[in-house]
Formats: structure tokens, C-alpha cells, sequence
């Protein structure tokens, strides 16, 4: 089994490619939730949407975000009776969230809806949010403090950023089965994902990140930074101010008490030497998906190193 902490839409390209090169009963997704907000009264979860509509082959492939073809009537109604329209909810995504919001009022949690709402989409990947507590991701701007939404689609990332927390995280707990996915899974990968806010929540929650310690698997990560800047988003932004060089020698940082291996682009290959860990393995290889054979390619070509890299670890 192989486990992959995932969130935003690098993410999704991902899984997107690894689902197509390892049998999807093999693959359990351990998914960003401090996204996760209100609006319009329903429980939003943007990245366990994402994961759940790439593997359902719902995924909008010109959005990267969404459902493929959606339209957004029930938008434009609410926005002409004074509610507000700045996060985008098309109508068939709108069913998803009335779904689990239903779930959850229920009683069920986060976890069990989640597991429902995959079941019912014929999904044969497990897909476990982080946690079941609400865990925030926190944003503070010249202005004062606000939510990682109100920065990311309201503001579109456009202010300075001084720092970023994860609220309720020292509250929580690992959803069930995230740990035991963790230690039983014979290879462990993070996606191209933003370390600081798409990773860095689920590494926040308790028992996440010992579990990763402790773990015999290879642990690999694929650097979402390229050249010295974000593929896409933020990430840059947001790594500066958590004091992470905007390198890969940053998302190194960001993993060096359990990271085993790290694949950068190629353009890249040269860069990676410039820093020193004696125990960090590099790969490098195409980490830009602007196509699905650019998906699969990456995924397959993880998967290849994580192998490599799992033998060398068992002969130390």
C-alpha cells in the first residue's frame, strides 16, 4: 500500500497520474482539511473534493477545481439575493456539499461522511481527511489575521504575508486510520504540494508527524518549487514567511525529520547539490504536468525511486 499526504491543486495532478500507474486499491490519500470552511451554511472541504472528483473522473481539467462542465445558476441566484459570490460553487458541486453537510449533521464524521460520499462515487482508493476536529488554516496580512480562503480566493494572494498558523491543531488528532495507513504502507509520498499550507496542516495534527518518524517506508516528496519559485499559488510567498528558503533546499527543511528522498524538476538538478544532507537522497526528473502523459510520467518515475530508494534503506 502506498500512502500520499496530498492538498491544492498540484496535488490533484498527482494523484491524478499515480492512480493511473498503481492499482487504486493500493493508494490510501491522507487529505488537507484546514481549508475546510463555511458558506452558505454547508461544510466546505476544497482538497478532499479534489482528490474525490480526479478519482471519480469528475475533476474540471480547465478549472483544476471543481466538476468538469458544471454550471453556476444557483451562484448567480444567491448573489442576486445579496449573498456572497466570491467562492465560486458550481451546481453539481453544490450537491456534494449539501451531501456532507447532511452527513455530518447526522452525527457521522468528517472521515465516515467523506467514506460515504466516495462509496456512493464507485472510488475504490481510500481517501481519510486528516482529522475530524476543525483544524483552520490562519493567514496574517499587514491588516490583522484571516482565514486561508479570504486570502487565497477573496483577496487572490495578493498581500504580504507575515505568518501562518493551523487553529485547533493542538487539539486534534489523526483521523482513524491515517496513523495505521502511515506505518503499514510499504512507501510514503508527499505531493507537489504547497509545504507550508497544503502539508504543513496535516503535519500540525497530533500524531501525524511522529507516525512519519517512525515509519520504515521510504518517505519521498516531490518539490512543488522550481527554479526558485512556485509552480503555481502562493507557495513561495507563504514559505518566506514561515523563514523557509523559496528552494528546494526549503521544502527539504520543511521535511528533514522524516524525509527520506526528494525529486526536483530537472531544471533544478544542479541546485540540489549546492545544499548537503547526509541522509537525503535526490532524484530529479519533469515535475511540470501540463499533460496527462506528464502526470502518469511523474507519478510512474516516483514510484521508480521510491523503490530505489526503499532498497538502499533496507541495506543501510
Amino acid at each position: 500500500m502506498i500512502a500520499v499526504l496530498t492538498g491544492g491543486t498540484g496535488g490533484a495532478k498527482f494523484v491524478d497520474g499515480l492512480r493511473k500507474v498503481v492499482p487504486p486499491r493500493e493508494l490510501t490519500f491522507i487529505v488537507n482539511t484546514g481549508d475546510d470552511f463555511e458558506w452558505w451554511g454547508l461544510h466546505i472541504s476544497p482538497d478532499v473534493d479534489s482528490i474525490t472528483y480526479v478519482l471519480s473522473d469528475l475533476l474540471s481539467k480547465e478549472r483544476g477545481w471543481g466538476v468538469d462542465g458544471d454550471t453556476f445558476q444557483c451562484l448567480e441566484a444567491m448573489k442576486r439575493l445579496g449573498e456572497p459570490a466570491w467562492f465560486q460553487i458550481g451546481d453539481r458541486d453544490l450537491s456534494t456539499h449539501l451531501r456532507r453537510t447532511h452527513l455530518l449533521r447526522e452525527g457521522k464524521t468528517l472521515c465516515e461522511a467523506t467514506a460515504e460520499i466516495t462509496k456512493s462515487l464507485g472510488i475504490e482508493s481510500t481517501v481519510l481527511p486528516m482529522t475530524n476536529s476543525p483544524v483552520e488554516t490562519r493567514v496574517t496580512i499587514p491588516e490583522g489575521e484571516i482565514s486561508f480562503q479570504d486570502y487565497f480566493v477573496r483577496r487572490r494572494f495578493r498581500d504580504p504575508v507575515n505568518s501562518v498558523r493551523f487553529s485547533g491543531a493542538e487539539n486534534s488528532s489523526a483521523a482513524p486510520g491515517v496513523v495505521d495507513a502511515i506505518l503499514s504502507a510499504e512507501m510514503i509520498l508527499l505531493a507537489p504540494s504547497n509545504p507550508v499550507t497544503s502539508i504543513g496542516p496535516i503535519l500540525a495534527v497530533s500524531g501525524i508527524r511522529k507516525a512519519l518518524q517512525d515509519s520504515t517506508a521510504p518517505i519521498g516528496a516531490v518539490s512543488p518549487i522550481v527554479g526558485g519559485a512556485a509552480v503555481s499559488g502562493p507557495a513561495g510567498a507563504l514559505m518566506a514567511a514561515q523563514k523557509l528558503p523559496v528552494s528546494v533546499a526549503g521544502v527539504a527543511e520543511a521535511y528533514q525529520d522524516f524525509l527520506d528522498f526528494l525529486i526536483v524538476d530537472s531544471a533544478d538538478a544542479e541546485a540540489s547539490q549546492l545544499f548537503t544532507n547526509a541522509r537525503l537522497e535526490m532524484y530529479s526528473t519533469n515535475t511540470i504536468m501540463k499533460t496527462n502523459d506528464d502526470r502518469t510520467e511523474l507519478a510512474r518515475a516516483v514510484v521508480s525511486f521510491a523503490s530505489d530508494s526503499k532498497k538502499l534503506k533496507v541495506a543501510s
